[in-house]
């Protein structure tokens, strides 16, 4: 599986050598990089720049959540409120993203961000602390793979809901739903692998073609707020002491918007000329959904005229109040279906991400059960007990939603939480190498060279910043239904990654870096 052609190097000149594709689509380069991380490759490198950038793109889906996961940010801070801390949280957002697109060329892995850590923090803390960051990189991984299928089936609903008015959805109709499209990712995931590079790039031009008649639906039918209202009046429904606090805690839209970019490089044991492509993938994508998406909640948020309407809509979304306002009943379930595959494709990307990331961590010893969930069939060339595992996982967490969606949002919640942290984990340690050992830093394609200590600390800081806010819950006083209880899942998983590290782990774990 890792061999190479040696007599390539016959038959092209020494410059071009790196480029030639060779044995299922590897390149010279990428042997290199899995040699000197001690890596075998196992899998098939069907991916290109164009599938890469269209992978990282549907699974961010940046207008698509702008669009259906903007709730809480409508409670605090209002339209105001969402566009600019959108703006903010872009830019803060954009030296995370380049700091992860550096360390992602400079190691290629689907581990990501604890094989990272592994390989740039002190040594006298690397195994513990790439062992924590593992733990919740896979589980805010697996968490957020868990929001998609809720989201579709929940979208699903919302359609039920405006066709007909007497439908009233349960807790228990929406659980089914989520292991419906469970069931079709797992099963597209195994059996049809070979083909999602083509998908992603067509879902890539829905992705572009579905922006485009929403927000022409808005210019052109919607009703409109004006400018000053748009821009300039931020709200306070959540009860806190000021508009600024609530501005704070109302960015966590903007934030989970944003956030995911890093997907790519969990699929780099599967991308022609990894350390090439990932990093201008991850960056890529962040531009044009960065884009798309500033322009999206600015014609969204002016056609919001009423916050309090669009936030009471019988369907729970106020985009199908905004909806409602321009088309007829039917116009607004085609246009909701527009999101709705869309988000069903980035739930099989979701899926690919996380199951590659879980396997990445199986591989290292790092999960129970770590020889069985990082075996690869040979025929298909795909980590299939991984993608089954995390499948598993999201139909164990939707029976939760059964007895309370307050408590399945919880575990939702972890997604965003977790993965701030693993960024915080992973760019305060390139930081302490490119300060401390510089000249330990690996060589890479793409560089951040003399602007990597300010872009790292800004990085840094950001990612804090964003963990902090995360915390807070929706309102006051706070409530059952309002709680955010990813302060109970961090501490959760914190505590459960710790029993497991002392009596399991530091035994079998000895992290990447060793080899």
């Amino acid at each position: 599986m890792a061999a190479y052609k040696d007599h390539d190097a016959d038959v092209v000149g020494e410059d071009s050598r790196e480029e030639c594709e060779l044995y299922n689509g590897h390149t010279r380069q990428d042997g290199i990089d899995m040699s000197r991380m001690g890596k075998v490759q196992e899998l098939r490198r069907d991916y290109r720049p164009l599938s890469a950038l269209a992978f990282t793109v549907i699974l961010q889906g940046v207008w698509e959540v702008l669009l259906t996961a903007t709730y809480q940010g409508l409670v605090d801070g209002g339209p105001a409120g969402l566009i600019w801390s959108f703006v903010w949280t872009w830019f803060g957002m954009s030296t995370v993203i380049l700091s992860l697109a550096e360390m992602a060329s400079m190691a290629p892995t689907a581990g990501g961000q604890y094989h990272w850590v592994s390989e740039f923090s002190p040594l006298s803390i690397q195994k513990p602390l790439s062992y924590f960051t593992g733990w919740m990189s896979t589980l805010s991984w697996q968490a957020g793979t868990a929001s998609g299928p809720f989201l579709v089936g929940t979208l699903i609903q919302s359609s039920a809901i405006v066709m007909y008015p007497d439908y009233s959805p349960t807790n228990w109709q929406g659980t089914l739903m989520v292991i419906a499209v469970t069931i079709i990712v797992w099963a597209s995931n195994i059996w049809c692998a070979r083909g999602m590079p083509l998908f992603q790039n067509i879902m890539l031009l829905l992705h572009v073609v579905g922006f485009l008649v929403i927000v022409i639906v808005f210019w052109v039918l919607s009703p409109k707020a004006t400018s000053q209202v748009t821009f300039k009046e931020f709200t306070n429904d959540g009860g806190w002491s000021t508009k600024g606090l609530a501005l704070m805690v109302g960015q966590l839209s903007a934030i989970y918007a944003c956030i995911c970019s890093d997907s790519s490089a969990h699929m780099a044991e599967e991308i022609k000329d990894a350390g090439k492509t990932v990093p201008r993938a991850m960056v890529g994508a962040y531009l044009m959904n960065g884009v798309i998406g500033l322009v999206f909640i600015i014609s969204y948020m002016f056609t919001v005229t009423d916050v309090a309407a669009a936030l009471d809509d019988a369907t729970s979304y106020p985009h199908m109040w905004v909806f409602a306002q321009a088309v007829s009943p039917g116009g607004v379930v085609a246009l909701n279906a527009i999101p709705t595959v869309l988000i069903f494709a980035g739930t099989l990307t979701f899926n690919l991400s996380t199951s590659r990331q879980t396997w990445a961590f199986a591989r290292d010893h790092g999960l129970p059960f770590s020889s069985w969930i990082a075996k690869v069939d040979k025929k298909r060339q795909v980590p299939v007990n991984a993608v089954s595992v995390t499948c598993l996982i999201t139909v164990l967490l939707s029976f939760i939603n059964i007895g309370s969606d307050v408590a399945f949002n919880a575990i939702i919640s972890l997604n965003v939480v977790a993965l701030m942290i693993t960024y915080c984990f992973s760019i305060g340690a390139v930081l302490y190498r490119r300060i401390c050992h510089p000249e330990l830093l690996p060589p890479c394609h793409w560089s951040l060279g003399r602007w990597g200590i300010p872009v790292n600390l800004a990085g840094l800081l950001y990612s804090f910043h964003a963990f902090f806010w995360c915390f807070w819950p929706e309102g006051t006083p706070v409530e059952l239904e309002s709680f955010n209880w990813a302060v109970v899942m961090f501490l959760g998983i914190f505590f459960l990654s710790l029993l497991d590290y002392l009596f399991r782990g530091r035994k079998h774990y000895r992290g990447p870096v060793v080899l």
